[in-house]
């Protein structure tokens, strides 16, 4: 079986990206925004469908009050749901966050060069995390560091399958063309590690502030040391 490494597909929350960064910078923007946003009627055509899925899904009318969905998503927000319909709403609200400059995503400092090395290596690299693939652009795009997006070649969300799940990375492997042991997994969570591993990837767990360790997957400190790991 080949093993040689030819594809980095990393996590953000906790393994590029500080978990606070989610839960103290965008979840209360969103949170503080989203009556204002949905109140603007410039906004409610762009929503329209996300709205209509909530409605049927909670048994509200579809022309339910601004305030009415607001609450519903603060509540989602607050229970860090992985909805899709959260998520899309999550990423418009941070789009102009971003594009206004009121928010830059946050980025550990060993993660840009690392990128730069690993492309230069001929790696080609991609992300998977619950947050859309919008919100994983904008965070990238207008991260501490400039624009981290060109050395990204893919980006997954929950629309491949859950973090947890086997058959998401198997997915992932079927829609990159390569061999499952030539991906490497990089992420904070053991069950997301798990289950990427069971599709046959090669894994290394971050260690970063906060994270528990696990006592399966190789462990890593930051993103340094996983140059050790193929190199």
């Amino acid at each position: 079986m080949e093993r040689r490494l030819r594809y980095i597909l990393t996590d953000i929350e906790g393994t590029t990206t500080s978990v606070a960064f989610v839960y103290e910078t965008l979840f209360p923007y969103f949170k503080s925004e989203i009556h204002h946003f949905l109140q603007n009627s410039a906004n409610r055509g762009l929503v329209s469908e996300h709205l209509a899925v909530i409605a049927t899904e909670v048994g509200i009318p579809p022309k339910a009050s601004s305030d009415t969905f607001a609450k519903i998503l603060i509540n989602w927000c607050n229970a860090d749901l992985k909805h899709g319909a959260l998520k899309a709403i999550q990423g418009m609200v941070w789009r102009q966050a971003y594009e206004q400059g009121h928010i830059r995503g946050h980025v550990y400092a060993d993660v840009p060069p690392a990128f730069k090395r690993w492309k230069a290596a001929g790696l080609s690299l991609g992300i998977y995390s619950s947050g859309s693939v919008a919100a994983q652009q904008l965070l990238f795009g207008y991260s501490e560091y400039s624009d981290l997006r060109p050395y990204f070649s893919d980006y997954f969300d929950t629309g491949v399958g859950h973090k947890r799940d086997v058959q998401s990375y198997e997915n992932i492997t079927a829609m990159l063309a390569l061999p499952a042991s030539t991906l490497l997994f990089l992420s904070d969570v053991t069950e997301e590690l798990d289950a990427a591993a069971a599709a046959g990837f090669q894994t290394l767990q971050l260690l970063r502030p906060g994270t528990l360790a696990g006592d399966v997957h190789p462990i890593v400190r930051n993103f340094d040391e996983v140059d050790a790991y193929f190199g």
